[in-house]
């Protein structure tokens, strides 16, 4: 089974302009550039706001911690709501207000921070705020992009949105690090914040879309969602795939790498380099998919997901710091395909009255058990031994990936042709 492409000029080649020919739409050059500014503010928010509660009075580890979880629980809050207002009265109009809530906290915090009156409770509301917009985003993107582009361009519109999420994940951070070393985390919150503004520019300067969805009550819309949702046996199993995946591999790779850089590899620059190998591979996994189309996507989608197993695996086997960092590389190639892939195939066979719901769901089950993965990795690391966890999440993973596969609904689904499009 191998990759098809566009019809190139010479079977096997591509050019660059026939790969980056998505660029010539003008409303998706404005949304990429406004996406790109987010993207990069948001990497470089979590480093800034960690030292800035670190440094504040009462502050300290457990105050971080208190932060980041009250933004990602007003994330998972946010979701479904997201995703039915964004039904109900088009993408750009909620994406437009988020990035405003977004903008807004942010903004009201590098005040306080500029002049010395920021309290950790107040920077733990403005992290709900900024978790709200980032909830009422998220679903948003599923239902925007098919509107920017035409059909045949939303993998490359894809896969450009997944090489820029994986160079701003690299370049937020150091960039982050950089400006707090020379001079502070509240120029940081400061710089972020105008990164929402750009992206409200980018968002305002689109079409209004109109709104397919007939308005009912809150929860019979979220009813005809989950309907939508579970009518494609594709669709909700790659979902719990993915949810899986985070809760028994990714989450202990994610608390116990750290640690394992620490014990075994020298500290913090070692995992730096995991990490940042991890997004190089995003990038070249980005680049790979432009001017690809290929059929059986989802098929794809899910065998590429095999491939975060591979770092796992390799700290697991207590490999050499090089070997790690080379499997991050391929774990990042694979993420890229993974999330572009499916990303795509939903854009292209969900009704565009249901796109914001199901994108809530699907965002929903895939990270609902994140959190729970992350608490639990270092106790039960503790129990049974850090080699072993790591271990049992790669067999978890490799099997699953062979198990949905074997799904007819999964194996025969190609969205390019039409053909397997059965529930």
């Amino acid at each position: 089974m191998t990759l098809r492409t566009r019809s190139p000029a010479v079977p096997g080649t591509r050019s660059a302009a026939h790969r980056l020919r998505v660029l010539r739409h003008s409303r998706f050059r404005r949304f990429l550039v406004g996406q790109s500014t987010s993207l990069l503010g948001s990497g470089m928010n979590t480093i800034a706001t960690s030292f800035v509660v670190l440094q504040l009075p009462g502050g300290g580890v457990d105050a971080v911690g208190v932060v980041m979880a009250a933004r990602i629980l007003a994330v998972l809050v946010v979701l479904l709501l997201g995703g039915v207002l964004t039904d109900r009265l088009g993408a750009r109009a909620v994406m437009l207000t988020s990035d405003l809530l977004r903008f807004g906290s942010q903004g009201v915090l590098a005040v306080l921070l500029f002049t010395h009156s920021a309290r950790v409770w107040e920077v733990v509301v403005l992290a709900v705020v900024l978790g709200i917009g980032e909830g009422g985003f998220s679903p948003g993107l599923t239902a925007l992009v098919p509107g920017l582009v035409p059909e045949d361009d939303l993998a490359d519109a894809n896969a450009l949105l997944q090489i820029t999420q994986a160079v701003t994940s690299v370049v937020g951070p150091g960039l982050a690090g950089l400006l707090i070393a020379v001079s502070d985390p509240g120029t940081v919150i400061a710089v972020d914040a105008v990164s929402y503004g750009v992206s409200v520019l980018a968002l305002v300067g689109l079409p209004l879309s109109q709104p397919a969805a007939p308005r009912r009550g809150l929860l019979a819309e979220l009813g005809l969602g989950w309907k939508e949702f579970t009518s494609r046996t594709w669709l909700w199993v790659t979902t719990l795939h993915i949810s899986l995946f985070n809760f028994f591999l990714w989450a202990p790779f994610l608390v116990l790498g750290p640690m394992l850089a620490q014990q075994r590899f020298g500290g913090a620059r070692a995992w730096g380099l995991v990490l940042a190998l991890y997004g190089v591979g995003s990038v070249v996994g980005g680049l790979a998919l432009l001017g690809r189309n290929p059929g059986r996507a989802v098929a794809w989608s899910v065998a590429a997901s095999a491939g975060w197993a591979v770092p796992v695996a390799a700290l697991a086997v207590r490999a050499p710091l090089a070997w790690v960092a080379a499997a991050a590389l391929v774990a990042g190639v694979g993420a890229a395909v993974c999330s572009a892939l499916m990303a795509t195939v939903i854009q292209r066979e969900i009704p565009a009255e249901a796109r914001g719901r199901i994108g809530a769901f699907d965002s929903l089950g895939a990270f609902a058990l994140g959190p729970l993965g992350l608490a639990l990795a270092g106790p039960v690391s503790g129990a049974v031994g850090v080699d072993r966890l790591l271990g049992f999440g790669v067999l978890w993973q490799l099997a699953a990936v062979a198990v949905v596969l074997a799904l007819p609904s999964v194996r025969r689904h190609d969205a390019k042709r039409g053909a397997g499009r059965t529930h």
